[in-house]
């Protein structure tokens, strides 16, 4: 079943999808800007191989990523692939893209 906005993945399934035996040695504050009717911000830390999402802004985030709230849902819903997301200019990024690309096996992006 497809995840219908971003707020109901940062609550309910992004804590469930979160791998953290791939999440050692991560340390990471990840800025995320939702565009669209079911838009707003996040911020995603991930530290000692736990998660923790709050709703705002973090003002010196390691990782910013922003996009409209229905390129997101196609994102997690697997419908299109960050990578692809990134390339066709549907994600906006900053920071490490080595990290990003940990995100993804970690279970966020």
């Amino acid at each position: 079943m497809d995840v219908e906005t971003p707020r109901e993945f940062f609550e309910k399934v992004l804590p469930k999808r979160f791998n953290p035996s791939r999440a050692a040695g991560v340390d990471v504050i990840v800025q995320v800007n939702i565009d669209g009717p079911y838009g707003g911000e996040w911020i995603v830390t991930i530290k000692n191989e736990k998660i923790q999402v709050t709703e705002g802004t973090y003002s010196s985030p390691t990782l910013f990523v922003k996009m409209k709230d229905k390129d997101f849902l196609d994102v997690i819903n697997d419908k299109i692939s960050g990578q692809k997301a990134f390339l066709t200019g549907r994600l906006q990024f900053k920071g490490s893209l080595s990290l990003a690309l940990k995100l993804k096996e970690i279970g966020f992006l």
